[in-house]
C-alpha cells in the first residue's frame, strides 16, 4: 500500500481500538486530508473524532494538549511542519514539559504529525526540515518513517505512547508503495533503528526520505566495489546508538546523511557519539552529507544544488574509503 494508506490504516485501527483517540487539524475531515491520509475517517468516526479546524496551529495544538491532559489521546495533524512553528510554544513549553512541571500528575499522550522537509519547488518557507529542533527537547519523542511499513508501525506506537510523540513524514513519500502488515497489533518500537541493507565497507546512516538517497548510493557503490551498510534511524529521540556503533565496528567508516542544515543537526550528534564510543574502530573521519547551509531557493537548479543527492553520498563514501 502507499504510505498515505499505511498511515490511514494506523489511524483507523487505533481509533477503532481506543475511543479516546481522535484526529484534529486543517482539512482532515470534509476534504479527506490535504494529502488524503485521513480519507474516509470522517464518514466512519464522525465530526466529534475527526475535527476540521481553522487555520490556527497554535489554537488546535493547545486544545490537543489540554485534551491529552484530561485523558484523551489526540492526533494533531499539521499540514506541514513549516506551519507548526506557529504552535511550537504548545509543543515545546507545554506538551514536552507538563509531566515534569506537574510532578508526574499530568501525562500528555499526544501525537503531532505531518510532512517535513522539501517537496519540490516550494521555496524557503515551505521546505524546511526541523527534526533536530524537536529531537533537541527533553520530554518529546521524535520519529521519521522511510517506508509504508515503518509509517504504520511507528504511528501506532506513537498513538499508544503515554508521552508526546512527533511523527515527521515526507510529502514526497505519501505515494511510495511497500508491503505493510495487516495485523492490527503490528507495532514498531520507538527508539529502534533498522538496517535496511547489509554491508561491510562503509556505514551510511540516514532517516526519512534520505534513506532512499542512501540506498540508491549503496547500489552504485556496490557496482564499484564498495559494500555499503544502510541504517535507517527511524527514531530521532531516542536514537539507537547501539546499532550504529555495531555497524561502525564492522565497517570502520561512517557517512551520515541528513536533509536539514549542517549546524547542530542529527548528523552532527551521530558523528559525535560515534567518535566518542567507537573512535578506535574508525579508519577515517566521519563525513556528513547535509542540505546546504542556506535557505531553500525556488529555482530547480538551486534545489538540486541544495539537497543531498546520491552522487554526494557516493563521493563521501569513496572519500572515507580512500578510493576517490
Amino acid at each position: 500500500m502507499q504510505m498515505r494508506e499505511a498511515l490511514r490504516a494506523a489511524l483507523r485501527e487505533e481509533m477503532r481500538r481506543d475511543p479516546r483517540v481522535f484526529l484534529m487539524g486543517e482539512e482532515v475531515g470534509e476534504y479527506n486530508g490535504a494529502y488524503k491520509v485521513s480519507e474516509g475517517l470522517l464518514a466512519e468516526f464522525g465530526p466529534q473524532r475527526v475535527i476540521d479546524t481553522p487555520i490556527s496551529e497554535l489554537g488546535f495544538a493547545a486544545i490537543g494538549v489540554g485534551a491529552a491532559m484530561v485523558g484523551l489521546r489526540p492526533v494533531i495533524e499539521f499540514m506541514t511542519f513549516n506551519f507548526a512553528l506557529l504552535a511550537i510554544d504548545q509543543v515545546v513549553n507545554h506538551a514536552a514539559k507538563m509531566l515534569s512541571m506537574s510532578g508526574g500528575q499530568f501525562s500528555v499522550p499526544i501525537v503531532f504529525r505531518g510532512p517535513s522537509g522539501s517537496a519540490g519547488q516550494l521555496a524557503q518557507q515551505h521546505s524546511q526540515s526541523f527534526e533536530n529542533w524537536y529531537a533537541n527537547v527533553p520530554g518529546l519523542k521524535v520519529v521519521s518513517p522511510a517506508t509504508p511499513r515503518d509509517a504504520k508501525g511507528l504511528l501506532k506506537s506513537a498513538i499508544r505512547d503515554d508521552d508526546p510523540v512527533i511523527v515527521m513524514e515526507s510529502e514526497l513519500m505519501y505515494s511510495l508503495k511497500g508491503e505493510v502488515p495487516e495485523d492490527p497489533e503490528f507495532l514498531i518500537p520507538i527508539g529502534v533503528a533498522d538496517i535496511k541493507r547489509e554491508g561491510t565497507d562503509v556505514t551510511l546512516v540516514a532517516f526519512g526520505k534520505m534513506v532512499h538517497v542512501a540506498l540508491e548510493a549503496a547500489q552504485v557503490l556496490e557496482k564499484e566495489g564498495l559494500s555499503a551498510e544502510v541504517i535507517d534511524l527511524r527514531s530521532l529521540r531516542p536514537i539507537d546508538y547501539e546499532t550504529i556503533i555495531r555497524s561502525v565496528q564492522k565497517t570502520n567508516r561512517l557517512v551520515v546523511v541528513e536533509e536539514s542544515w549542517p549546524l547542530g543537526g542529527i548528523a552532527a550528534e551521530v558523528a559525535y557519539m560515534v567518535q566518542r564510543q567507537a573512535f578506535d574502530y574508525l579508519d577515517a573521519p566521519v563525513v556528513r552529507v547535509t542540505g546546504a547551509d542556506a535557505p531553500m531557493a525556488y529555482a530547480p537548479t538551486l534545489v538540486e544544488a541544495y539537497l543531498p543527492r546520491p552522487r554526494r553520498v557516493i563521493e563521501a563514501a569513496k572519500y572515507v574509503s580512500y578510493s576517490l
